[in-house]
């Protein structure tokens, strides 16, 4: 590099270790609409002299940057921060500087105060002062004090001055910028509250009907299950996909390869002669009546999350106009899904590789935009990771550009690195491992890694339980303590969270034999439940929504700090929140204490960080049990507990 044809030869500050950022600003860090964004870097500079540095920020297409001045707080490291105030696009960056105002500063105090004459560092004041004219400084204001720093008769006075806090304000508010030092521009993605805060509830609209054997419409998830997701305190209303199912190799009931006469197929062998991914199954209802189903539950505060599978039945319109958009085997047919030795022959998976790419991407994004314009923005992909890792980094960008309150969840149930790409990649929300995570051990290393590591800028995590596809061996017993432990702690762990509704609320448990899906599985049939029904779960759930619509501190997930208790079968953790806005004003903190053990009562000693809490040793504080309403008092770090799984 030919560095004497660049004034950057000049620039003498170095930054480096720039935090938050991910891979060198190749990704977008992650943030919710009012989260106040701290950023911290290694600034320094060639010999003594003093830097300046400054945190600029903007939305992306804002003409103009913000900053704030980044204060030191220990060795080279400085940190300032900025609170987001709109979604979408945001750029950050650090500029910095030798601060010759502030360090001619330091050193001519410490020459006064060494008792030596300073009549040449005056002279250099004035030349400094005059620079901040440029700066925006008064200029009546800094001509006088030119004047006195050049004249010898007033020699005390200027030195008087110098040691005044009215030069210390001039040096701090308008230093000098000369020979700048500009870190690289970072990315960062702001969603809407929903996309940290958020409790989905999923369910097969075919089988909201009235009746045994009926198949449910929209108007009946309005009439009958839309109040119980109200009453229960969701405010996500997730609904497998709802087009046209294809009756080529139709699936029957448990994934039977017969379908028998009757029987409504799997929503996810999307397309028949009556459309594709843009059309309604009509035993479904109207498109009309999807849109009444939506403005439904918009009214009672609930989003409706539609599921994009991109995959298609034989009978799927593409097959027949875009054949090329699909893997064509060398006697001219389709290449049906496989997971050898299984054959999916009812599914269709799209070629990414086809050279007609560009028109099925185009394709994709009609579809999406289609459902944004019949009001989804909530959508959650099936399997993305089978899916091409670019398209969903250009999808995405191509969405939030036009929509950029639309939040994409990643049902990704697959290998780490693949999980987290996805969500570099501009997922809203992602699936998780929470499923399979039962001990004690499992639980604390797996949230440490969900918020102490890299992952917490990007990788926002929504716990669920079991979903219309898992049924895991934790629930498989039926226990019914085990269904309110694993709902407790989804629920409390993360701030989004989400069940598959009927079959866990009323603990469905049969399992196929040896595997972890359900026996008489709804993506095969029609179920009937009865909408009207309760139970100790489902009160649970009342509970806990409301304590988290309540409470500020259940509405972050990176706020969690986990307590010692010596017993491997109670799980401590605490989150807190301090900020004016909590529904106390006080701040807001909440202590969960579970008993992982389904079937024994099981105690200890709870650590509490009292600290966390602004309190001392010697002080009592009272503590509200937010599930039977239940109030103590506890004194210090140290408390006693004691918990019966059949308590609650």
């Amino acid at each position: 590099m030919d560095f004497l044809n660049k004034t950057s030869g000049q620039s003498r500050v170095i930054i480096e270790h720039i935090s938050p950022e991910i891979e060198g600003g190749r990704y977008a860090i992650k943030a919710i609409i009012g989260e106040k964004i701290t950023v911290a870097a290694d600034i320094f500079a060639d010999g003594h002299d003093h830097i300046s540095a400054f945190l600029k920020y903007k939305k992306n297409g804002a003409e103009n940057w913000s900053q704030t001045r980044m204060q030191p707080i220990y060795g080279d490291r400085f940190e300032a921060d900025f609170t987001v105030d709109s979604i979408g696009f945001h750029s950050y960056c650090i500029e910095s500087f030798v601060d010759n105002g502030d360090t001619w500063l330091h050193e001519i105090l410490l020459k006064i105060n060494d008792g030596q004459l300073v009549e040449l560092e005056l002279l250099i004041g004035a030349e400094i002062v005059e620079k901040m004219i440029a700066d925006g400084a008064d200029i009546a204001t800094i001509k006088n004090i030119k004047k006195l720093f050049t004249d010898k008769n007033n020699y005390e006075k200027a030195m008087e001055f110098v040691e005044s806090p009215e030069m210390a304000d001039l040096i701090y508010n308008f230093p000098h910028r000369n020979f700048v030092s500009i870190s690289k521009e970072l990315k960062l993605w702001v969603d809407r509250k929903k996309a940290g805060f958020s409790a989905w509830y999923s369910m097969f609209p075919r089988s909201a009907a009235d009746n045994v054997g009926q198949h449910g419409t929209f108007k009946d998830v309005v009439k009958n299950v839309l109040p119980k997701v109200k009453q229960m305190g969701f405010d996500v209303l997730y609904i497998p996909p709802i087009h046209p199912i294809g009756k080529a190799f139709r699936k029957g009931k448990n994934n039977n390869t017969i379908c028998e006469e009757g029987e409504p197929g799997v929503p996810y062998a999307i397309g028949s002669e009556l459309g594709g991914h843009t059309a309604i199954q009509p035993e479904l209802g109207t498109l009309a009546d999807f849109k009444n189903m939506i403005k439904a539950c918009k009214k009672e505060g609930i989003e409706v999350a539609m599921d994009l599978a991109i995959q298609c039945s034989p009978d799927h319109p593409w097959a027949k106009e875009h054949p090329y958009w699909f893997k064509i085997r060398p006697d001219g047919s389709i290449q049906y899904a496989e997971n050898p030795p299984k054959k999916y022959q009812d599914i269709y998976p799209l070629n990414y590789e086809t050279e007609k790419w560009k028109e099925l991407w185009l394709e994709l994004k009609h579809v999406i935009f289609t459902w944004a314009e019949w009001g989804i923005r909530i959508i959650r992909v099936d399997n993305p990771h089978t899916k091409s890792f670019q398209f969903w980094e250009w999808i995405i960008e191509e969405t939030h550009k036009v929509y950029p309150d639309m939040i994409f969840l990643a049902e990704a149930f697959t290998r780490p690195s693949v999980m987290e790409n996805l969500a570099k990649l501009g997922f809203t929300q992602s699936y998780t491992y929470y499923t399979w995570r039962n001990s004690k051990a499992e639980l604390i290393e797996y949230m440490n890694a969900l918020t102490q590591s890299e992952m917490s800028l990007y990788f926002r995590p929504n716990f669920w339980p079991n979903t219309h596809d898992i049924l895991p061996v934790s629930l498989q017993s039926g226990n019914e303590a085990m269904y309110l432990i694993r709902y407790f702690m989804a629920a409390t762990l993360t701030a989004n969270y989400g069940i598959f509704g009927p079959f866990f609320e009323y603990m469905v448990s049969e399992a196929m034999p040896g595997k972890e899906e359900y026996l008489n599985s709804e993506k095969y049939e029609i179920a009937h439940w009865d909408w009207q029904k309760t139970n100790k779960l489902i009160e649970l759930i009342k509970i806990v929504n409301k304590a988290r619509n309540e409470n500020l501190a259940l509405q972050s997930t990176n706020n969690i700090h986990f307590c010692n208790i010596e017993n491997d079968n109670l799980l401590a953790y605490f989150k807190t929140d301090t900020s004016t806005s909590s529904v106390t004003g006080k701040g807001n903190n909440i202590l969960a204490v579970v008993n992982l053990d389904a079937s024994t009562t099981q105690s200890g000693w709870v650590k509490v960080p009292i600290h966390l809490m602004g309190l001392g040793f010697d002080q009592h504080y009272k503590l509200t049990d937010l599930i039977t309403g239940t109030e103590y008092w506890w004194k210090d770090e140290m408390n006693f507990v004691e918990l019966n799984p059949s308590w609650i």
